[in-house]
Parts: structure tokens; C-alpha cells; sequence
């Protein structure tokens, strides 16, 4: 087999191997979060020594690539490497996630703002993440769906 071949076959089977995926929760203090697949699906568990001496530079947003395996609570990180630059300064919260007031600034109607689903996810994922941290990545993604969608029902979210 020549060289050409051989380094052919290596970068199909590193292509087909790697994922790729955001950040989309981290806590530092505890030590893991959750990265959402690019091509969708379930959150994947991430720990802190998954980033080995980068895990400070950890942020909501940041672009990764990764193999999966299967957990005994759910898919996890089997190997991971950061994408983009590690030089990016940590946003206070996901980037893309920006809570936004649909109602009039300045006048209370009495009514509670409607968010949009992506920013009741968020929310959802944060409470369940610092008030049940036992739930795994699957777990939390079905839950978290069941109430975008009940929180739809009742217009509690855009539709």
C-alpha cells in the first residue's frame, strides 16, 4: 500500500471518528458541562480534565470537536480538542444566547416578557443543571424539551 493511500485512509477515518460541536454549559466549579452536536441531537457530557490543561479557558460558545462514547449515565466525551483560538476572551453567558423583552420598555402591562424557545432552554438548562446536577445530558435534553413545548402550549414561550 503507498504512502498516499495509507494517509487517504487515516483522514476518512479521522473524519468520519470527530465531531463537531459547541460549548453550550460549563461549570468550572463542578468540574463538567454539555456540548450540543453541530449536526444536532443529544447533549454530550464533557468533564474538566476532558480539556487537560486548557479547562480554564473553557467557555459557553466555544467550538470543539470530539469522539463520543457511550456512558453509563449517557453519551460522553471519549476525546476532545478546542477549535477555535483559546485566546478568546469568556463571555459572561452563551454569546448566541441573549435574553430579549418582547414588551414595551417602560411600561408594566402586568404582564411577564415571552421569550423565545432557545432562551427558555437555556434558563431550563441552567435550573436543572445547579439544582439537579445528578441528571445526565439525556435526561436534561428531554426534559427541557417537554417544557419548551408545554411552555408553547400555553404561550409562555414564542411560537
Amino acid at each position: 500500500m503507498e504512502v498516499v493511500e495509507i494517509l487517504v485512509e487515516w483522514w476518512e477515518w479521522v473524519v468520519a471518528v470527530w465531531a463537531v460541536g459547541k460549548v453550550i454549559r460549563f461549570d468550572e466549579a463542578r468540574g463538567y458541562g454539555f456540548i450540543a452536536p453541530a449536526k444536532g441531537g443529544e447533549d454530550i457530557f464533557v468533564h474538566a480534565n476532558d480539556f487537560g490543561e486548557q479547562r480554564h479557558l473553557v467557555h459557553p460558545g466555544m467550538r470543539v470537536e470530539y469522539e463520543v462514547e457511550a456512558g453509563d449515565r449517557g453519551l460522553k466525551v471519549a476525546a476532545l480538542r478546542i477549535v477555535e483560538s483559546v485566546a478568546v476572551a469568556r463571555p459572561e453567558r452563551a454569546p448566541d444566547v441573549v435574553p430579549t423583552r418582547t414588551g414595551q420598555t417602560g411600561e408594566d402591562d402586568g404582564m411577564c416578557d415571552v421569550l423565545s424557545p432557545r432562551e427558555f432552554s437555556y434558563e431550563v438548562t441552567e435550573l436543572l443543571i445547579e439544582r439537579v446536577p445528578t441528571l445526565t445530558g439525556a435526561q436534561i435534553s428531554a426534559i427541557r424539551q417537554s417544557l419548551v413545548d408545554h411552555a408553547r402550549s400555553h404561550g409562555w414561550v414564542e411560537s
